[in-house]
C-alpha cells in the first residue's frame, strides 16, 4: 500500500503500523513536502530503487524487516538521502549504533509531531550542506529569526550574533536560560551553522538517569561489563563523533560522572563501561542549564574545573517578559504553524488578544506561550483570536477584570483543556488519547467534536 501526497521535498516514510504512516503522510503534507508512506520494508526499498528520498523516516522494528538491518541498503541505493529512526526506549542503542553506521538521528518514541518536523527541517539541511560540501547559509544579520529562533528584539538580535560568532568555532559552549526559553534550538543552530552540521547532533539530558545509566548512555559499554550486557554498545559520544553533543541540564549531572566528563573534555578520548582501550572522539560539547553554575561551584555542587571547560563561551537567553516586544511575532508564527498541524484556517491575532498577553509574566517561557497558541486555536470559534480564547489562569494573575465570557462553563472548560492536552501529548492518536483518558474511541471523536478539535475536511 502506498499514500502519495506531491510537493516540495521528498519524504518517505516506513512503518507497519498503518494509523501511524496515514497520520504522517497526512500531517508532513501539509507542510508542503512531497510525502510517501510504506507499511512493508519490501514495497520502501523497491520505491527507493526507483526515486530515492531526500528523507526517509523508518520505524526501527518493522513487520518484514529491521530498519537497522536495512540501513547500509538504503546508503547504497540512496547515498544522499537523510535517514531518521523512530525507536522505543527499547531500542535506542541500536539507533544510536545506526547514527554511527550513517543515520541522520532518531526519535524516541513517543515524540511529539513537531519534534518530528524540525529534525525533517534539520536533515534537509544538512543534506543541501553535504550536496554543496559546505554549511548551511546563516541567516542574514538584523533577522527577525535564525533558523527555528525567533526575535527581533535587541537581547535576542544579540544571541543572534553571538551565535554567528562562535558556531564556525570548535569551541565548547554553555548555554544558560530558564525552562522554555529555547536552548536547544540555540544548541541546533550552532550546529547547524558549523562544519559539524554534516555529522549528528544528538542530545541528552543529564537529570533524567541515575550515575550509572549516565555513564553507559553517554560512554557506552563492552560485552559482559555487568549482568545483560550481551554485546558492545556505543554510547551517545561516541556516536556523535565528527558532530555536536547537547548535555541539556548540566547543573544536574551526579559529581562523579562531573569527573569522568572533564576527562574526556581534556584527553579527547573515553573509557566505555567495562572498558580498558581509550577510544578517541571528535565531539562538540554544548551544555545547557537553567540553574546558577557558579553558586553551584562556590557551593561544591560543581566542578569549577569542569564549569570552566564548558563555558568558553557563554550564551545568556533571556527569559520572555523581558522581550515582551517579541510576543507578537512568536504569536502569528505559532498561530500560522499550529493552524496549519490542526488542518484549520489561520485565524487573525486581535489586538485584544494580544494586549492580553503583553503583561502576563510567562513562567514557562516561549514554551508556555507555544501551549496557550495551540490551545486557542484548537478551541477557537471564531475566526478572530480574542481574549475569551486564552486560558482563564491568565487573567488570575492580576487585578483587571476578566473579558465577558472568559470565566464561562469552566468546568467544561477544564474538560476541554484536558482532553486537549491529552491529545496533543500522543502527538493526536485518537486511539491512544481515548485508551489513555478511558472512554471509547466514538465518544472520543464526539467530544473533540463539539470542541472543534477535529479539523475540517478540504
Amino acid at each position: 500500500m502506498t499514500i502519495q501526497v506531491r510537493q516540495q521535498a521528498l519524504v518517505y516514510i516506513l512503518d507497519d503500523e498503518l494509523v501511524t504512516v496515514r497520520r504522517l503522510v497526512q500531517a508532513l503534507s501539509r507542510d508542503g513536502y512531497e510525502v510517501e508512506g510504506f507499511v512493508t520494508a519490501a514495497e520502501a526499498m523497491n520505491r527507493i530503487a526507483g526515486r530515492a528520498p531526500d528523507v526517509l523516516v523508518t520505524d526501527v522494528r518493522l513487520g518484514d524487516a529491521n530498519a537497522l538491518d536495512l540501513l547500509q541498503q538504503v546508503i547504497s541505493l540512496a547515498p544522499q538521502a537523510m535517514i531518521i529512526l523512530m525507536t522505543g526506549y527499547a531500542s535506542i542503542s541500536q539507533a544510536v549504533e545506526a547514527i554511527k553506521g550513517g543515520a541522520f538521528h532518531y526519535l524516541a518514541k513517543p515524540f511529539r509531531l513537531e519534534e518530528l518536523r524540525q529534525t525533517i527541517r534539520e536533515a534537509l539541511q544538512a543534506g543541501q550542506a553535504r550536496k554543496a560540501g559546505g554549511v548551511p547559509d546563516q541567516e542574514p544579520a538584523g533577522s527577525d529569526r535564525f533558523g527555528e529562533i525567533i526575535g527581533r528584539s535587541a537581547a535576542m538580535q544579540e544571541v543572534f550574533k553571538t551565535i554567528r560568532q562562535v558556531a564556525p568555532l570548535n569551541c565548547n559552549i554553555l548555554i544558560q536560560g530558564e525552562s522554555g526559553t529555547g536552548k536547544e534550538l540555540v544548541a541546533r543552530a550552532l550546529h547547524a551553522n558549523s562544519d559539524r552540521a554534516r555529522h549528528p547532533f544528538i542530545p541528552f539530558n543529564c537529570g533524567a538517569f541515575s550515575v550509572d545509566l549516565v555513564a553507559n548512555e553517554l560512554f557506552g559499554h563492552e560485552k559482559g561489563a555487568f549482568t545483560g550486557a550481551v554485546s558492545t554498545k556505543l554510547g551517545l559520544l561516541e556516536a556523535a563523533n565528527g558532530g555536536t553533543v547537547f548535555l541539556d541540564e548540566i547543573g544536574e549531572m551526579p559529581l562523579g560522572m562531573q569527573i569522568k566528563l572533564l576527562r574526556v573534555i581534556q584527553e579527547r578520548t573515553l573509557l566505555r563501561v567495562g572498558g580498558v582501550a581509550p577510544v578517541a572522539i571528535d565531539v562538540r560539547i554544548i551544555a545547557a542549564t537553567n540553574r546558577d553554575l557558579e553558586k553551584m561551584v562556590a557551593a561544591g555542587e560543581f566542578r569549577q574545573d569542569l564549569f570552566y571547560r564548558l563555558k568558553v563561551v557563554l550564551i545568556e537567553l533571556p527569559p520572555l517578559r523581558k522581550r515582551a516586544e517579541d510576543i507578537p511575532l512568536l504569536v502569528n508564527h505559532f498561530v500560522s504553524l499550529v493552524a496549519t498541524q490542526f488542518g484549520k484556517p489561520v485565524p487573525e491575532v486581535g489586538g485584544d488578544f494580544l494586549e492580553a498577553l503583553a503583561t502576563y509574566p510567562f513562567p514557562g517561557n516561549v514554551r508556555e506561550l507555544q501551549n496557550i497558541v495551540e490551545r486557542a486555536v484548537a478551541l477557537a470559534r471564531e475566526p478572530v483570536l480574542i481574549p475569551k480564547d486564552l486560558p482563564p489562569d491568565i487573567f488570575l494573575t492580576e487585578t483587571r477584570p476578566v473579558p465577558p465570557g472568559a470565566m464561562t462553563d469552566h468546568l467544561k472548560l477544564l474538560e476541554q483543556e484536558h482532553i486537549f492536552e491529552v491529545y496533543r501529548r500522543t502527538g493526536f492518536n485518537q486511539t491512544e488519547t481515548a485508551r489513555l483518558l478511558g472512554i471509547s474511541r466514538t465518544t472520543l471523536w464526539r467530544r473533540l467534536k463539539e470542541c472543534h478539535l477535529i479539523p475540517d475536511k478540504k
